[in-house]
């Protein structure tokens, strides 16, 4: 009778636990919320991408016509770019609002299977914010290229003239200057991390097998396209800003997936750092700078209305040795003994149209090229990459939302054999976001 007594008081204390737990939740000592949406995606791609053919590839690099994988299709279906974010709104400090954000996505090992993906810092940053200043620090967008293709691809339009990755450690101050009621400057300044010392993003090695048949003797040629890579060391932090007039003479428009409303913005964007050879101690230089516009069309009726709105939105830039943001395809030309920033440009331009509030329709395009091609001697290179999009968005409530999008990639290539100088990929998309 005890033994039995005794089970049932562990077994309801076992089983009362976990309702215990949920009548007290922990919560922080701070306001605290919690953001983000669940994306699905179905990915029908005309060439293979591999592993993470949900998205374009990274390096922008299209496999070639005469490869394997040029020659294969692909259909893929992934929720890793789901994303989950924490926001903390903290005490005052000096007049200031203190705040902190956590972001993460599920990208943090594309080559997990789809039931286990890894989780993936985006975003962790810190901010202090007066009435027109604000201090941030932490992991944020790196500040070169304000842009980002309102694409349903999650490279957002990088590789091709909207090099909005990656996110970097960084301290960066922002002052907003008042003219008038409608009209601001604003400059941003900060220091980053110099990624290019440890670059991840140079094109991986593409190789195109040819063969042919003469007499019954089979001979097969091998091309390999890649692009230097860096094996870099330096002290120096990348320095980096903006400056942005603003005006609200032309009203509001959407800006990327139609989400924010923007006043009419010109302005500058620019880089400079640089890095050292492992293996002689050159140093190679890292700059980058250009120009950027956002213009709405059509306004909106009341500043918050998206019916009847439309805009358009580009940039253009040069840049050297900035493959580690997707700026440039390479890093360096020339022997390690004497190199040179690979230099590169980029143009990127959209326009958004809402005939609705829930209808958004997208199209843009966008190219990354080299400025020199005798500067890349000695292999085969990128010369240029570029892509055409275009995409509709239907919003069946507040929290769900349907797209699809048409979207034709190409890589233009040198010094490949047998004709195969060009990579073309036609990708077609749908995806279904919950957002929270």
């Amino acid at each position: 009778m005890k033994k039995s007594i005794s089970s049932s008081i562990v077994a309801a204390l076992l089983f009362s636990t976990p309702l215990v737990a949920f009548a007290e939740p922990v919560t922080s000592k701070f306001n605290l919320s919690v953001g983000g949406f669940v994306k699905l995606d179905y990915a029908y791609n005309s060439v293979n991408f591999g592993q993470s053919g949900g998205l374009t590839p990274g390096n922008g690099a299209i496999p070639l016509r005469s490869s394997a994988a040029g020659k294969q299709e692909q259909s893929i279906f992934t929720a890793r770019q789901s994303r989950l974010w924490f926001k903390a709104n903290g005490p005052d400090f000096m007049d200031a609002k203190t705040s902190a954000l956590i972001e993460a996505d599920f990208y943090g090992d594309p080559a997990a299977a789809a039931e286990s993906p890894q989780m993936r810092m985006r975003l962790a940053y810190g901010a202090l914010d007066w009435k027109n200043t604000q201090v941030l620090f932490g992991q944020n967008w790196d500040i070169f290229g304000p842009m980002i293709a309102s694409t349903v691809d999650f490279r957002s339009g990088a590789t091709t003239g909207a090099p909005n990755n990656p996110r970097v450690p960084q301290i960066r101050v922002t002052q907003k200057i008042d003219f008038n009621a409608d009209n601001a400057l604003t400059l941003v300044f900060g220091v980053q991390d110099p990624n290019q010392d440890a670059n991840n993003n140079t094109a991986t090695a593409l190789t195109a097998t040819s063969a042919t048949t003469t007499n019954g003797t089979t001979a097969t040629t091998t091309t390999t396209v890649s692009n230097a890579a860096l094996s870099n060391y330096g002290a120096a932090v990348n320095a980096a800003g903006q400056i942005m007039f603003s005006s609200k003479v032309l009203g509001a428009a959407p800006g990327y997936f139609g989400l924010p409303m923007k006043p009419l913005t010109l302005g500058v964007f620019g880089l400079y750092g640089n890095s050292k050879l492992s293996a002689t101690n050159k140093t190679v230089d890292s700059y980058g700078g250009g120009v950027y516009a956002f213009v709405p069309v059509l306004r909106s009726s009341d500043g918050k209305s998206r019916a009847m709105t439309m805009s358009l939105e580009g940039q253009a830039y040069e840049a050297g040795n900035m493959a580690f943001n997707t700026a440039t395809a390479g890093t360096y030309v020339g022997a390690n003994t004497n190199p040179n920033p690979a230099k590169g440009y980029g143009l990127a331009a959209q326009a958004i149209f809402y005939p609705t509030q829930e209808l958004g329709l997208t199209a843009g395009y966008g190219k990354r090229g080299t400025i020199t091609n005798s500067d890349y001697t000695g292999g085969a290179f990128q010369k240029s990459t570029s892509q055409f999009y275009a995409n509709a968005s239907y919003d069946l409530n507040a929290a769900v939302r349907v797209m699809t999008e048409y979207q034709n990639m190409e890589t233009q290539y040198n010094n490949t054999t047998g004709g195969a100088d060009k990579g073309v990929a036609n990708i077609f998309r749908v995806a279904a976001f919950y957002f929270f």
